[in-house]
C-alpha cells in the first residue's frame, strides 16, 4: 500500500515566483529514491497561500530512508544557503485507499 506525504506550505503571494523557481532548480534526486512513485507540486489559484508538495512511495520506511539520505540533503541545502521562502511547513501522511485514473481504478488492497 503506498503512503502519500503532503508538505503544506505557507508561502505569501509575493513570493510564489521565488518558490517555484527554487523547486524548478532542486537537485532532482528524489525520483531515483528506492520505493519513489511520484511527485506533484501544487499552488493555490483561490485565493489561498498555501503550496503542496505531494510525494507517493511504497511505504513509510522508504519514506523515512528517503529524508535520511545525503540526496534528500542536498536537495534542501538551497533552503538552508538562501533561507525559506515559506513562513511557516507542516507534513501530512496518508495512507492510499483508492486510486482512479487512467489504467487504474478501485480500492488498494491493504498492505
Amino acid at each position: 500500500m503506498s503512503i502519500v506525504k503532503i508538505n503544506a506550505i505557507t508561502v505569501a503571494p509575493e513570493r510564489m515566483e521565488e518558490f517555484a523557481r527554487r523547486f524548478a532548480s532542486r537537485a532532482g534526486r528524489v525520483e531515483t529514491a528506492e520505493g519513489f512513485e511520484g511527485f506533484e507540486l501544487l499552488s493555490p489559484n483561490d485565493g489561498r497561500e498555501v503550496c503542496l508538495v505531494l510525494t507517493r512511495w511504497r511505504s513509510e520506511a522508504d519514506f523515512q530512508a528517503w529524508v535520511r539520505s545525503a540526496d534528500f540533503s542536498a536537495g534542501h541545502a538551497q533552503h538552508r544557503a538562501e533561507g525559506p521562502v515559506g513562513s511557516a511547513s507542516e507534513v501530512w501522511s496518508f495512507e492510499l485507499l483508492e486510486q482512479i485514473g487512467p489504467g487504474k481504478a478501485g480500492v488498494v488492497p491493504p498492505g
